[in-house]
């Protein structure tokens, strides 16, 4: 009975604010799509009371603000309801109705550019820490780099790449990787730093050398700094994924089925790819956070 009321205790709050989080949707929406029912009422001569605006408000087929509903039925039926593969012209191949193929086009690039770009800020990191001129020169770099808006940026790597002949995977994979590899540079320069003056004096007495003194002390003294950079990182390059499929025309992946919506006027499919991406975001760094616990645990830094 204790453990019930303390899961109750813990619950509650975050469905009272789902709740108001809701309450004002449906609000918004009803405002924002109200002008086009009483239009179309003024067009036909007819009046209608407040509950069939209302009504009327919260499904129409194209509305300025979808409602939470249509927005789940949405997701239902495009996740759910749709096979990821189907059979075209003797073929089985990816259902581009289906958010489920969507999200994967979009994370198979995710993936590969945080993987990029991790190594590159750990290899970053390390020479930052073990070399002034690179912390002198590479750190304020790297800095400004992040200034460059992602959209100005991504257009150029997409047109570069694909003139030396460079598609598909490995563009926007990169751009992922631009994104990703900052919060890890700072994260790791500022872990590998965190061991006090004491240990690094002690490792000097068992006379370790650099090599030894950063795989016996720094790296380890790091982890923690590492996941927590890698938890923005993995929701970076969700976001640099998405954004290279925008200028690319891509037919396929969240960033494509964001861009059909807006083309078509389809506000609900555009609200559906997003929360399929937030969804995604949601469960990459839940797995980084699994993966954080886990490693903790076994280091005996586990919280």
């Amino acid at each position: 009975m204790r453990g019930m009321a303390g899961t109750v205790h813990h619950v509650m709050p975050i469905l009272a604010v789902l709740g108001v989080i809701v309450a004002l949707w449906y609000a918004a929406s009803v405002g924002m799509n109200r002008a086009w029912t009483l239009d179309q009422a003024e067009r036909a001569g007819e009046e209608l009371s407040a509950g069939e605006v209302i009504a009327d408000a919260m499904n129409q087929e194209r509305p300025v603000l979808p409602t939470p509903h249509q927005v789940f039925a949405e997701l239902w039926e495009t996740t759910a309801g749709e096979p990821v593969m189907r059979e075209r012209r003797g073929e089985l191949r990816g259902n581009p109705r289906s958010l489920f193929f969507h999200a994967y086009q979009t994370l198979a690039p995710t993936l590969l550019g945080f993987l990029f770009g991790t190594t590159l800020g750990i290899l970053l990191a390390i020479g930052i820490v073990h070399n002034r001129a690179m912390d002198m020169s590479v750190m304020p770099w790297a800095i400004a780099s992040q200034t460059i808006p992602i959209l100005a940026i991504a257009p150029m790597v997409i047109v570069v790449l694909n003139s030396i002949g460079i598609e598909g995977l490995l563009p926007k994979s990169l751009i992922s990787a631009y994104l990703s590899f900052f919060p890890v540079v700072v994260g790791m320069v500022k872990g590998l730093r965190s061991p006090g003056a004491m240990d690094m004096d002690l490792l000097k007495t068992y006379s370790a050398g650099t090599l030894a003194t950063l795989l016996k002390l720094r790296l380890p003294a790091s982890v923690p700094y590492l996941f927590t950079s890698l938890k923005v990182a993995i929701a970076a390059a969700l976001v640099g994924a998405i954004v290279a499929e925008l200028p690319t025309g891509a037919r396929f992946g969240l960033g494509a089925r964001l861009l059909t919506g807006s083309y078509y006027g389809q506000t609900i499919q555009i609200w559906s790819a997003l929360f399929m991406a937030a969804i995604c975001a949601a469960a990459l760094v839940a797995l980084i956070g699994l993966a954080e616990r886990v490693t903790l645990k076994r280091m005996g830094l586990a919280r």
